[in-house]
């Protein structure tokens, strides 16, 4: 990626982590939006051929593809799998994989630090350790007792390990980031 377009997906993968580190949103406009920009731009660098345009595609919906089943059972928001569609319609099909594995280590990082820090409602770990291991544990009640899902202590800012994982890709791929 050349210098100017890196900057500009940096600064758009740095709007991505405020607004999801302020209001847990990734708004339609930076991600949907940074996903038109990404196909336009390879459309554009590839004229009259659509090969790049169909390699951006396919890497978005590689991408996407990740978090699909979390995000059917509610376990991840929308705006996560738009801007991973987004950076992975950015990045291509040939960058797909090295990018997921990238996103999943640093959502595995994110995730424990956040345990750690004592952000994330262990409230709910605990109901799902007793629920697994223990035949006397009430569910029902448990389950009564536990603050609701869209409670801000239950909930990770994803697209902090979507950046980071784009980063990484973007960092180590062969001959540099230039």
């Amino acid at each position: 990626m050349s210098p100017l377009p890196l900057a500009f997906f940096a600064a758009w993968l740095l709007a991505l982590c405020v607004c999801d580190l302020r209001a847990r949103r990734l708004p339609n406009a930076l991600t949907l939006g940074g996903a038109a920009v990404a196909l336009a731009a390879r459309l554009g660098a590839g004229w009259p051929s659509a090969a790049p345009f169909l390699d951006g595609l396919a890497g978005g919906a590689l991408a996407a593809l990740l978090l699909l089943l979390p995000f059917l059972v509610r376990a991840a928001g929308a705006g996560d799998v738009k801007m991973l569609f987004a950076a992975g319609c950015a990045l291509g099909r040939g960058r797909a994989a090295g990018f997921l594995l990238f996103v999943s280590l640093a959502g595995l990082a994110l995730g424990l630090v956040w345990f750690l820090s004592a952000r994330f409602d262990r409230r709910r770990i605990r109901h799902l350790a007793r629920t697994l291991f223990d035949p006397r544990y009430d569910r029902a009640a448990g389950r009564a007792a536990l603050p609701p899902k869209s409670a801000e202590a239950c909930r990770v800012p994803f697209g902090l390990a979507i950046a980071a994982g784009a980063a990484l890709e973007l960092a180590l791929e062969p001959g540099g980031a230039a």
